[in-house]
């Protein structure tokens, strides 16, 4: 089977509890033998994003999925090997997540997650380590507008336990045209494939 094809949604599946253990199986086929994080991310959302797209519930004009990607706290990145860093580290206390893989328009190259000036959906769910879900953005206090076409989201935290502590990798974000685009069905789904994206990585 060619890579591409494991975005494919057979015509056999009809609700997005069938949708979502799909996609979740196609990922763990796609993600086996492969542990390094930006190609498994890159994958992940590319096939997300794809499925979706080919799925009734979220394919159709108004009510598409406009968006879907990874941001990552900037820890996470690992140090240039062949050149001198061009920009300065982050004053001490400052956080912030950049920009990972994603399928979708130009969005924000960083988002801030320091605590007392973090703002926005992504922050929010990084920080409280919990999933997010916005039916409708433009009602969501300090909602950061990447695209104005957006008006639901939602936000899945990337979690690695590590010895018995929780360590906040980043976050699985995607985005709808539609209001209240995303539903607990979807979250259910979403968390599961955050697991998965994370228990298939060496971070």
């Amino acid at each position: 089977m060619h890579h591409s094809d494991t975005s494919l949604v057979p015509d056999s599946i009809q609700t997005k509890a069938d949708f979502w253990r799909h996609v979740h199986g196609q990922l763990a086929s796609l993600l086996d033998g492969q542990r390094d994080w930006v190609t498994n991310l890159a994958n992940a959302s590319s096939l997300v994003y794809n499925a979706l797209l080919a799925f009734p519930a979220f394919g159709n004009g108004s009510s598409a999925v406009n968006w879907c990607g990874f941001y990552l706290d900037s820890s996470v990145f690992p140090a240039p090997k062949l050149s001198s860093p061009r920009a300065a580290a982050l004053p001490e206390g400052q956080h912030r997540l950049l920009l990972g893989p994603f399928c979708g328009k130009p969005a924000c190259q960083f988002i801030n997650t320091t605590p007392g000036k973090a703002r926005g959906v992504c922050a929010d769910a990084f920080l409280a380590r919990r999933t997010v879900r916005v039916s409708d953005v433009n009602a969501y206090p300090g909602h950061i507008a990447c695209d104005g076409e957006t008006n639901s989201e939602i936000v899945v935290p990337l979690v690695l336990q590590v010895g018995g502590s929780a360590v906040p990798l980043g976050v699985l974000d995607l985005d709808c045209l539609a209001v209240g685009g995303f539903d607990e069905e979807d979250q259910v789904g979403l968390d599961r494939i955050a697991d998965l994206v994370v228990g298939a990585c060496d971070w």
